[in-house]
């Protein structure tokens, strides 16, 4: 067998260059989107200095930080270039690094360009689009490096470091004793709301809001919008139980799940559903409006039907189709306030969409052996870990160039664009090391760290939007 070291490149150096220089890329994709939106490039005329002072503390200042990122940036793309096609990596990687390197010089011609001719809208656009692509290359390159350097390695199952699934169903082991009492009713009732999906999608409905209305969003709106979400959340996770109970029995993870330990009756968990998606509608069609209590029972239908009945068991794309039912948060929230759909909300609703593959193949990856017991086509049961591992780097990179194109539309400051940064950049590092420690440890690490991305974007979305 060869070893890792013989397997894509060979300079200890080259991973975590190409990794610091991807991030680069990335913060000077959200930087320029943000001197685009603020116009700062307005203020600097000249090139590649600028005339007035780094200190001015407006536009030229940005313009200032704009350009010095872009020398520095521009650096380490050559550098990781140069530094990639001295070692054994393999064509596809050369060819992604090479793309990046020959963007890069026309990238800064045509901010250059921009700067000192005033030219169209499109020119702007073109820029910043040259930008993400050098950023696409070197994520490209980034994916398969990782990829060949760590092929999946047999673990042994007394790994401290891997806290594996159990290999045998839990009916072997004797049946789990099941809780009576009020107490225990109402705590049942209250799981098949599923309340950790609540916070989350709320918060995506609430950016969407804080988005389109800006200082003028009201409370009212706010807990009605909230309310009919908690509600439709309630009514779709009921039925997801109700229609997984059989499935739920054979998996350690939701063997205990109300429905698979028959705390609750099949007929009295469907009425339960039924009556949190009735209400779900009311709330939407009187308090809010009836775009929102449509996008509401598309979201219910979507979720229940859809995702658990026909793309959770049938198809290795369940996890990425159904990252539209977290989306529809963001069309929510929007059409709430506005009546409509517009823009901004489809790229926030596109941003969830990527992110929810990047954010869930880690879980996937840690109850792997779980969700074959179930019989469920997951990523890692049907391509593989390493595959899995490879996907979850692709579509962070889609999340991060999501939230940069949030940029030029929301817009949304530097708050922002800083917050986007360093969150994705934690997000980047624990996707690294699960490529090279392949633990259930590490699989959950990156899975909270794709939490805290989203949680924290979404959070200065609403904070920056309330205060401009």
């Amino acid at each position: 067998m060869r070893s890792s070291a013989s397997v894509g490149d060979r300079s200890p150096g080259f991973l975590p260059l190409l990794a610091a220089t991807a991030i680069g890329v990335y913060l000077l994709v959200i930087v320029g989107a943000t001197t685009s939106l603020t116009d700062a490039a307005a203020s600097c005329a000249t090139w590649p200095a600028c005339e007035g002072s780094v200190l001015d503390g407006g536009g030229t200042t940005i313009a200032w930080v704009h350009r010095a990122l872009a020398a520095l940036v521009g650096f380490g793309v050559l550098a990781v270039a140069a530094l990639g096609f001295r070692t054994e990596t393999s064509p596809r990687v050369r060819a992604a690094l090479a793309v990046a390197a020959l963007l890069y010089p026309v990238q800064v011609g045509v901010g250059a360009v921009t700067a000192t001719m005033g030219t169209p809208e499109y020119v702007s656009a073109v820029h910043l689009l040259l930008a993400m692509g050098i950023f696409g290359g070197l994520l490209l390159a980034l994916a398969w490096s990782l990829e060949a350097r760590f092929p999946t390695r047999e673990r042994e199952a007394s790994d401290p470091d891997d806290e594996g699934e159990p290999e045998t169903d839990d009916s072997e082991r004797g049946p789990k004793p099941v809780p009576t009492g009020l107490r225990a009713t109402l705590g049942a009732y209250y799981s098949l709301t599923k309340p950790r999906l609540m916070w989350l999608l709320c918060l995506v409905a609430a950016a969407a809001m804080a988005l389109a209305a800006g200082p003028a969003l009201t409370v009212d709106i706010v807990i009605a919008t909230l309310l009919g979400g908690v509600l439709a959340i309630g009514s779709a996770g009921t039925f997801n139980h109700v229609l997984e109970r059989d499935v739920d029995r054979k998996m350690a993870r939701t063997s205990d799940r109300p429905l698979a330990t028959d705390i609750v009756p099949v007929r009295n968990a469907l009425a339960f559903g039924v009556l949190l998606g009735a209400a779900s509608l009311s709330v939407f069609f009187v308090f809010v409006n009836a775009l929102a209590a449509l996008l509401g029972l598309t979201a219910i239908l979507f979720y229940s039907v859809i995702y658990t009945l026909v793309l959770k068991p049938n198809t290795v794309q369940n996890t990425v189709l159904g990252g539209a039912a977290g989306a529809l948060p963001a069309l929510i929230g929007w059409a709430a306030v506005t009546g409509e759909i517009g823009l901004p909300a489809l790229v926030l609703a596109a941003v969830i969409f990527c992110w929810t593959p990047a954010h869930f193949y880690n879980l996937a990856l840690a109850y792997k052996a779980d969700y074959e017991r179930g019989g469920f086509p997951m990523m890692p049961v049907v391509r593989g870990e390493r595959a899995t591992r490879k996907h979850i780097v692709l579509y962070l990179g889609a999340t991060l160039l999501g939230a940069a194109v949030l940029a030029t539309v929301g817009t949304l400051g530097w708050a922002y664009a800083l917050t986007s940064v360093a969150f994705g950049a934690l997000f980047l590092y624990a996707v690294i090391r699960l490529h090279r420690e392949q633990t259930r440890k590490a699989a959950f690490r990156a899975f909270h760290a794709s939490n805290a991305y989203l949680g924290a974007l979404l959070l200065v979305i609403v904070v920056d939007a309330l205060a401009l």
